[in-house]
């Protein structure tokens, strides 16, 4: 039991799973879906339960129904990566020349499972995703549904035609609103029942975080991303200024929740994020530099560079955002 929890932990750590480890079930269930990644979308879940309790106007909340809609976000967030797996691989941009096949395994070109079998797997995540879906619009009607659809389109037509909206430069403004408004907001409206302007506000903070994880991935990959005339935002703006978007985007979440503490939409207790502030430091400072010639001994997901600083911060300073809302709901404070 315990190898098997040291490559569970492995993977959520590094997306992989050292050559010398035995593959198990789980382990490389948890490849193929990317699972390493989810934390992100357990922070959004959990903003969206938490507001309900720590908001400046507090509601009824359900827990079956927040517990319902995290578990319909993270399958919605599994589906996703297994989705754009399979339209990268079969427009023929995912190979092992290209970095999703070198900074961790690509679930079909690893032979972690086949291509039918990816299907099957899309299929039966998204069936269970639906089921979710039925009972959270009987409780609550059409406006969830119109969340969850305003998700699955961004997720499909991330990488599928005829919108292939990462090779327009649209992927990080619809990662921003699905891990933002769509997530935060669709998980706020199954746990009340309803929805409000001042959600959508609270939701951004973190949204720029999560854009800010991919906008760090696609200055990394700009090379590649080049090469195969995929113009995320990076390769539009060039290398030096998809790095500056991506600081401004840190920068932005901590300015945002300071003016959203003023405004009192945000419990005073949020601002424990800004004890993220010293680990921000040395990410703007990476940030602010091209990604190295050669990465440090053990460096797990090269070529992958600055995404991992970006993604480390995004951890803490989201999980200290979450503990100021969780705080909020049992000692209540707002200016």
């Amino acid at each position: 039991m315990a190898t098997l929890l040291d490559n569970w932990s492995e993977i959520l750590r590094t997306q992989n799973l050292a050559g010398e480890r035995r593959m198990d079930a789980v382990s490389r269930w948890l490849l193929i879906v990317r699972a390493s990644v989810f934390p992100m979308t357990l922070v959004s879940g959990a903003i969206g339960g938490l507001l309900a309790l720590g908001g400046p106007d507090r509601a009824d909340a359900n827990p079956a129904h927040f517990l319902l809609a995290l578990a319909g976000i993270l399958l919605a967030h599994a589906a996703n990566n297994m989705i754009n797996d399979w339209f990268d691989l079969e427009s023929g941009v995912d190979s092992n020349q290209y970095v999703r096949g070198q900074y961790a395994p690509h679930p079909i070109l690893s032979g972690l499972v086949s291509k039918r079998g990816l299907l099957a797997a899309i299929a039966a995540v998204n069936l269970v995703d639906l089921g979710i879906l039925f009972l959270l619009a009987r409780a609550h009607g059409w406006p969830i549904v119109a969340f969850a659809l305003l998700g699955l389109f961004v997720s499909v037509f991330y990488v599928a035609p005829p919108l292939l909206l990462k090779h327009r430069g649209l992927g990080e403004p619809g990662v921003f609103l699905v891990w933002g408004p769509f997530m935060i907001g669709g998980t706020y409206l199954a746990t009340t029942g309803h929805i409000a302007p001042w959600v959508i506000a609270a939701s951004l903070p973190y949204a720029c975080l999560v854009m800010a994880v991919l906008v760090g991935k696609h200055v990394d990959k700009i090379e590649a991303d080049t090469a195969k005339g995929i113009h995320t935002l990076p390769v539009l703006l060039g290398e030096e200024q998809g790095r500056r978007l991506a600081q401004g985007l840190i920068l932005g979440f901590f300015a945002l929740v300071a003016t959203l503490v003023l405004a009192g939409t945000l419990s005073v207790w949020t601002l424990l994020c800004f004890f993220a502030l010293k680990r921000a430091g040395p990410v703007l400072a990476t940030l602010g530099k091209p990604k190295p010639a050669a990465p440090p001994e053990n460096f797990p997901i090269w070529p992958l560079w600055h995404v991992a600083w970006v993604f480390v911060l995004t951890r803490l300073a989201g999980g200290l955002f979450v503990l100021g809302l969780a705080i909020d709901a049992f000692l209540p404070w707002h200016l």
